[in-house]
């Protein structure tokens, strides 16, 4: 589902991916706009590992973003009362978040399921959490995850 103002999971800020996501849903959601099945995730899915990665609450990150804050201030903040990441522990977080639901616990059941609740067609492209998310919201094509590394 196209949800007007929602960036993609591969949009990077500070070369993080996913956090821009986190922020644009945050707005998306002040503005009444964000539909319920998005709601009950907020702070929980990718938006806690998030946190939990830069050890900061989400409620702090909400606030801040809420205040009218840019993403990459949102994460100076987070990098100032939480984790700095090094280049390379960014990479291992880019890894694992984009990878999610292939060939780990999520790929014999949530993958295939979630592939049916939306009603997408299983050709054996659509092999991890991103890709779900980019294909139900209108933006995936099968190189996204390479364009996405460069």
């Amino acid at each position: 589902m196209k949800i007007e103002g929602i960036k993609g999971c591969y949009e990077k800020t500070g070369g993080l991916f996913y956090f821009a996501r986190m922020c644009s849903k945050i707005r998306v959601q002040a503005q009444g706009k964000l539909p319920a099945e998005y709601v009950e995730w907020l702070g929980k899915g990718f938006d806690g590992r998030t946190c939990r990665y830069l050890s900061v609450s989400y409620e702090e990150v909400k606030k801040l973003v809420l205040s009218g804050k840019a993403d990459q201030e949102v994460l100076d903040w987070c990098y100032a009362h939480g984790r700095r990441p090094t280049d390379e522990q960014i990479l291992i977080y880019n890894s694992f978040m984009s990878k999610r639901g292939w060939r780990d616990d999520e790929t014999d059941e949530f993958i295939p399921e979630t592939i049916k609740k939306y009603g997408l067609k299983d050709n054996g492209q659509l092999l991890t959490d991103f890709d779900l998310i980019e294909m139900d919201e209108g933006r995936w094509y099968p190189d996204m995850w390479r364009d996405a590394w460069k």
